[in-house]
């Protein structure tokens, strides 16, 4: 057997790493939120609450806890960025804020409850980093074309 051959077998096993599924978007999502709500969550119990606590003491766990969610916040924030970048995320937020105002004008719910609205506001967030996580893969699927990064050849 050659290699292409190998390649195609492996690729028939398991799939397309290039392709999209609806688990790999669920994936993204359900990091996302995890990222979004361990860092700040309207329940009390978050990164921000446990930190906030203690302050102005700071114990070695929350040292490490922080640098582990900061590394999280730049993966998802610079691929979100890069994939649908400042404009797209802008038109994203506006989009959702026009949303859960159409939504708290039919009654929904009160913009008195300031809870409700940071935990659907917490969503959003996630819910807009996950688009950034995979919009090159629903780009694709929707247009057809394929997008690519800018690479600096011998440079």
């Amino acid at each position: 057997m050659c290699s292409s051959d190998l390649r195609a077998l492996r690729v028939s096993r398991i799939g397309n790493v290039n392709d999209l599924s609806f688990s790999g978007f669920l994936v993204r999502a359900a990091l996302s939120l995890v990222l979004v709500l361990l860092t700040f969550n309207p329940s009390g119990y978050s990164y921000v609450h446990m930190v906030a606590d203690g302050f102005p003491s700071v114990t070695p766990v929350e040292v490490v806890l922080g640098i582990l969610l900061l590394i999280g916040w730049i993966v998802f924030l610079g691929a979100t960025l890069r994939s649908i970048g400042l404009l797209g995320m802008v038109l994203a937020f506006a989009l959702c804020a026009a949303l859960i105002w159409m939504i708290a004008s039919w009654g929904w719910v009160s913009l008195e409850n300031t809870s409700a609205l940071t935990w659907i506001g917490l969503v959003v967030l996630a819910l807009i980093m996950t688009i950034g996580m995979a919009w090159a893969h629903l780009y694709r699927r929707w247009t057809g074309q394929t997008t690519v990064d800018e690479v600096n050849e011998g440079k």
